[in-house]
Order: structure tokens, then C-alpha cells, then sequence
């Protein structure tokens, strides 16, 4: 290391305060959007014991509140700062089996790092202590030294569970149920496994690398893996336990039914759902033009419709992708975006227009059905709806024109109907997603669930924690 760093067991609370938030080393924006390697570098060694030094270990430990998965955060972080990796990872893991994921991808700032007491005796949340970006650089630590190891698995009880789907939930229910001894089939309907993980988020978000060295441990552990399985089509639901002697069956089949917007010149040609364009574009590598033979839309003006992760993703990525100009509309202000504002910043950094207060009214093609522009309209905020956020309101004769010629839209999903539709006793609600309660158990008796299926779209880890409960209830059901 560059200089000696203080001793942790010496650090008063107020020295502790006087660390500076240690920033995250980036790819510069001017190559990256050339490149589908990783934005964040990650911490160095120096970084990652300077920042955890930060944490000053309060006793109430608002931080593990806020972890959908309930995390040893004081825990974690008092290893690092004394230089002890193996047992931070060792801490996480009994809580998380993706942290690598997870330190990435998980809305920290609005979950484990919002109730920090450091941030709020700093009167800033940006001064938080960096709880994802150390749990993202001990993972690494734990992958680089090959220190990765499967957790002990109890021994075999006769019991089969299957799980449907395999993204964060799915991978969480496997590995708690397998732990107990419990045999776990997962089952996945696309050729490859990682749900979310492997065909929403893209590579400069999260290396597909470490979602599939995560599944390996379920490998390692025993779980069997069937792919192009689609539960509903291949086989139904009730097939699971009438016919083939499952005892339990979770399902976490994600949300991947899209949302459109239900405005004129939706159908025309170069107008996408965020799930297709960048599941092309990630699962099925089209932005690998040399080797991958996906076909891929050539853009070059794109709007994205949307204001969450995913349209921060798609626009991004349209970026990368050669597009010359990437518009996204948004029918509110910055404030009220639900994206990460790390994503926000890095998708302004890497050339994306934003359109705030404004929001499509149509899409306008050309004699041939092909998108040329796209019919907007101006807003204004009103009164809070039922979300809490201020309801956007038309200015009226606002209308102008963009021109486009590809538009994406990023506005949500709903639950893929296909697993309702062959089973009639599912109950779901308006929206499509299955009920469960508060132990995440289905209508049907031996039948859980849990993740997007259940919450509409959400984020990796309250998707997880939905796992930890059902996995829990499962093995109880099992005894």
C-alpha cells in the first residue's frame, strides 16, 4: 500500500468522521461508451479499509434494518477495516450467497446506507458509508485469491423441492433449501441461467462472469439444472407434486411480461420493449457484432420511455451500441426518477439527453411503417398520487415533435400469465402477480413464491429477501 494506514482499534468516533468517503474508481465516460467493460473499478485494498474505518459501529445498527436480507453490516465492515477479508466475506455469506452481485446492483442508498448514522450526522446520504461498494470489493477479494467455496450442504432428507426460474430468488431458495438437505431441481425456460441478472442487467453493470461463477455453487452443491423449461408449457405447475413427487415447489419466474404505453404507432418498425431490446442485446451478446449473430435494430436516433434502471440501461446501452443521438423522456422531474442516482449520473456523463417534465402522445412512421419521430407532450406536477410522488399533469397545446427513428419502451412489467393460465387455484391479483403471505405461500398448499412474480418489478435484493422467507417456510414444511 501507498502510505500506513491507522490502526481501527485506535479510531475514536470523531477521527472516524473525519475520513473522507473514499470515491469509487471509474472508467473514464469517453471510453467506456466505446466498451461493454465495467463502469466501477472497484476499491483498492487502501480504499476499501479507509472507507470501512468510517463506519463507527453504532449500537443500534440502523444499517442491518434496512438489508431486506438482514446482513451483519457493522459485522462486515469491522473486518475489512482491520484487514481481515476472509471472515467479512465469511459474515456476509451467511446472510447472502451473491454479494458480488448484489454490491453492484442493489439500490444501497435508499436501503442500508439511507438510515446510516454517519450520513446523517453528516447531514448527507452521499457521505453514508459505502456498505455496497465494500461488500462488492470483499466478494472480489474472496473470487481473485480463488477463496470461493460452496456452502456445507446438511445431510439428504428424501425431500425434492423445485424451483421455477433462476434469478435472485430463485438462487437464494435453492441454496437455503439445499443447506437443509433437501434435493432442489431449479428450472429454467431460457438457455441460460441467471434470470434478471444475465438478460436485463448489462455487462457494464454486472459481468456475466459472476452470475454464472454464482451459479456454479449451486452446481457444487448439488442442485440440478434443467434449461428451456417453461413451467405452464412444458410441464404444468400441479405436474410438479401430483405426478412427479416434488414436496414443495417455489416459483420465481421473474416479471417478463412487458408494458407498453397504449399510444398510436406503437407497432411500427424500431419500436422495442426494453425486455427484448436488452435481453438481444445482453443475453444474446448483439452487441458482440463479430462473433454473435443476433440481430440487432441499427440506430441511430433512440428515445427510451421510462425513468427507472431499466430505462437508464437501455439508453445506455443504446449508447454503446452506435447510436449517434439517445433521448430519455420522463413524465416527471430527476427528484422523483425511481433510478439509481449513480445510474442517472453515469448515463448523463455518457451522453444521454433527458427530457424531464415530458412524456410521448404518439410514435409517427413513414409510408413503409418505419418510426421517424415521436409526438410529445409537456407536464407539470400536480397533487401526490398513490405513490407519494407528485402526479404529472398535461400542459395543454403543448405538443412538439423529436425526431427518432428506434424508441424504447421502458415503463415497467407485468407477471408472464402462462403459470396462471394452466392453474386455475393460483390466486393472483389485478396485475397478474401471485399472492402470497407474509411467509410467501401460494393459494395452493406446498406451492411458494417470491420475487418480481410476486412484488412487480423490484430489485435484486428485496427479491432475495422474498427467497430467505420462503426458503425458511419451505424447510419448515418440510419438517
Amino acid at each position: 500500500m501507498d502510505k500506513i494506514l491507522p490502526d481501527n482499534k485506535d479510531l475514536k468516533p470523531k477521527d472516524r468522521m473525519a475520513i473522507p468517503a473514499q470515491e469509487m474508481p471509474l472508467q473514464d465516460p469517453v471510453e467506456r461508451v466505446d466498451n461493454m467493460q465495467e463502469v466501477a473499478l472497484g476499491y483498492t485494498q487502501e480504499q476499501a479499509q479507509l472507507e470501512a474505518m468510517r463506519c463507527i459501529q453504532c449500537k443500534s445498527s440502523p444499517c442491518i434494518a434496512g438489508c431486506p436480507v438482514q446482513i451483519d453490516i457493522p459485522g462486515f465492515i469491522k473486518a475489512i477495516a482491520d484487514g481481515e477479508n476472509k471472515l467479512a466475506i465469511d459474515i456476509i455469506k451467511k446472510n447472502s450467497l451473491l454479494p458480488a452481485v448484489c454490491g453492484r446492483v442493489c439500490p444501497q442508498e435508499t436501503q442500508c446506507q439511507a438510515p446510516c448514522t454517519v450520513g446523517k450526522s453528516l447531514k448527507d446520504v452521499n457521505k453514508a458509508v459505502s456498505i455496497g461498494r465494500l461488500e462488492r470489493y470483499v466478494a472480489d477479494w474472496e473470487r481473485d485469491h480463488a477463496m470461493v467455496s460452496a456452502p456445507k450442504v446438511e445431510k439428504e432428507t428424501g425431500k425434492k423441492v423445485a424451483v421455477i426460474g433462476s434469478g435472485p430468488a430463485s438462487i437464494t431458495v435453492a441454496a437455503d433449501v439445499r443447506r437443509e438437505g433437501h434435493s432442489v431441481t431449479m428450472f429454467e425456460a431460457f438457455h441460460k441461467t441467471g434470470g434478471v441478472m444475465v438478460y436485463g442487467i448489462p455487462e457494464f453493470r454486472l459481468p456475466k462472469k459472476i452470475v454464472h461463477e454464482e451459479i456454479d455453487i449451486l452446481k457444487t452443491m448439488g442442485i440440478e439444472i434443467k434449461r428451456n423449461f417453461v413451467v405452464g408449457r412444458t410441464r404444468k405447475l400441479a405436474d410438479f407434486i401430483e405426478k412427479d413427487g416434488f414436496d414443495a415447489v417455489f416459483i420465481g419466474a421473474g416479471a417478463g411480461l412487458p408494458r407498453f404505453m397504449n399510444i398510436e404507432g406503437e407497432n411500427l418498425v424500431g419500436v422495442f420493449s426494453a425486455n427484448e431490446y436488452l435481453t438481444r442485446a445482453n443475453l444474446m451478446r448483439a452487441y458482440d457484432k463479430d462473433k454473435a449473430h443476433t440481430p440487432m435494430f441499427d440506430s441511430r436516433k433512440v428515445g427510451v420511455l421510462g425513468g427507472g434502471n431499466v430505462a437508464m440501461d437501455a439508453a445506455r446501452m443504446a449508447v454503446r451500441l452506435g447510436a449517434e443521438e439517445v433521448h430519455l423522456i420522463y413524465r416527471r422531474t430527476e427528484v422523483e426518477m425511481p433510478a439509481r442516482v449513480e445510474e442517472v449520473h453515469h448515463a448523463r456523463e455518457e451522453g444521454v439527453i433527458f427530457h424531464l417534465l415530458e412524456n410521448a402522445k404518439s410514435i409517427i412512421g413513414d409510408e413503409n411503417g418505419h418510426v421517424i419521430a415521436m409526438e410529445c407532450l409537456r407536464y407539470e406536477l400536480g397533487e401526490p398520487d398513490d405513490s407519494g410522488r407528485r402526479r404529472p399533469v398535461v400542459i395543454n397545446g403543448s405538443e412538439f415533435i423529436i425526431d427518432l427513428d428506434t424508441v424504447i419502451v421502458a415503463i415497467g412489467n407485468d407477471s408472464n400469465p402462462l403459470i396462471k393460465q394452466t392453474t386455475p387455484d393460483l390466486e393472483t391479483n389485478k396485475w397478474g402477480n401471485i399472492v402470497v403471505d407474509e411467509k410467501c405461500k401460494t393459494s395452493i398448499d406446498g406451492i411458494y413464491a417470491g420475487g418480481d412474480i410476486v412484488l412487480g418489478a423490484a430489485t435484486v435484493i428485496l427479491a432475495m429477501g422474498q427467497g430467505r422467507t420462503a426458503a425458511k417456510s419451505i424447510n419448515e414444511y418440510l419438517e
